[in-house]
């Protein structure tokens, strides 16, 4: 038989993009702050109210800063903390991924939150990416007992990647969901279910919609250079249903059965 439709996990850096997933019909999400950084752990407001509002999944990474993968001992007790608020809160799963020095997983710190977070599943994003070894990682992040691994095939993009995430999944088995990231967009969904075999897929789903502001001083920037001060990006709700629609349809078309 089929397996079941394709889940879409929405990378939400808002509540309003976290509401737009879940009206788009998108499984699961994963709310971050800084998306520009690559995501970091949202305030505690913004996690408590995404998860009053949510029917759907609601995952959140704990990353107390943009930058490397390599965390001090003052930035790990941070992540144990952040931890503790989203059990406290509800949530339904956690995002995490530390390594060594030398490009390693760091298997007993990570453990060690995986344990922590008990009984929400941990999902190791893509600090895998830049691990040293993608096949000891693999090995490394099951041992650590994370469910998903979130990958762009260590490389820029998850299409780009394809080839290294399809073994990976062969590798992993039953044993770990590897969910293909980063530069997954509709042009290419279709493509990825095919070249990788996956059931679920990461993406943002954003567009930048036009600031309300009628007055605008133009000569004053408060985000990055080129950043428009007057658009907001935030996920729509017709992309996610787009994406999810033509990941369904390349599913059924490659007919891969369990």
């Amino acid at each position: 038989m089929l397996k079941p439709p394709v889940l879409l996990e929405i990378c939400a850096g808002s509540v309003t993009s976290c509401l737009a997933a879940q009206e788009g019909g998108a499984g699961r999400v994963e709310f971050c702050d800084n998306l520009l950084e690559g995501g970091t752990t949202p305030s505690y407001g913004a996690i408590a109210s995404a998860r009053d509002q949510l029917r759907i999944l609601l995952n959140v990474i704990i990353r107390p800063r943009g930058g490397d993968f390599l965390y001090s001992n003052v930035e790990f007790d941070v992540m144990k903390r952040d931890i503790l608020a989203c059990k406290k809160l509800g949530v339904d799963g956690v995002v995490i991924g530390l390594l060594t020095a030398d490009g390693d997983i760091d298997v007993p710190r990570t453990k060690h939150l995986v344990e922590l977070a008990m009984p929400m599943p941990a999902t190791f994003h893509r600090a895998f990416d830049v691990a040293r070894d993608p096949f000891k990682a693999l090995e490394d992040v099951i041992v650590t007992g994370c469910n998903r691994l979130l990958t762009s095939g260590q490389e820029a993009s998850a299409p780009d990647g394809a080839e290294l995430i399809s073994k990976l999944r062969e590798a992993a088995g039953e044993r770990l969901v590897i969910m293909p990231g980063a530069g997954v967009r509709l042009n290419n969904i279709a493509q990825l279910v095919s070249e990788t075999g996956c059931v679920e897929y990461h993406t943002s789903g954003r567009v930048p919609f036009a600031s309300n502001m009628r007055y605008r001083n133009e000569r004053i920037k408060m985000g990055g250079p080129g950043q428009d001060e007057y658009a907001i990006v935030e996920t729509s709700a017709d992309l996610v249903r787009q994406i999810i629609a033509e990941a369904n349809e390349a599913w059924e078309q490659v007919g891969r059965v369990d």
